[in-house]
């Protein structure tokens, strides 16, 4: 059930630089799906900020660790009262299904809506 979205010639991405994206044959494509508005693929900043946390810890958030509370009173610090709970997650997929059990328990119904 899980389609690829080209039929007949996949592209075989083999690194990212920016906004770009290069294939196997060096063939450079603008990426408009991966969330590259943000920062772009291997920006040096993320890449050292991710490089100095490895060297620490390399882990994820079902553990403590004093980064995530600080990280989550920094963002909240800057949004209204209402928003003052943080939920870290691994993916997207993570994301969409602790909202949809999020939404579940809040009102009480079970059916969804989606759209393809």
């Amino acid at each position: 059930s899980c389609k690829v979205f080209y039929a007949k010639d996949p592209l075989k991405i083999v690194r990212a630089q920016g906004q770009y994206m290069f294939d196997e044959k060096g063939e450079k494509y603008l990426d408009c799906i991966n969330n590259v508005a943000h920062v772009g693929h291997s920006h040096p900043y993320v890449i050292k900020a991710a490089t100095k946390q490895m060297e620490l810890l390399n882990t994820n958030s079902r553990f403590l660790h004093d980064n995530l509370v600080q990280y989550a009173q920094r963002l909240t610090a800057t949004l209204p009262e209402k928003l003052s709970v943080c939920y870290f997650v691994n993916s997207g997929s993570e994301a969409n299904d602790l909202a949809l059990r999020l939404a579940r328990q809040y009102s009480g119904h079970q059916d969804v809506i989606t759209l393809e």
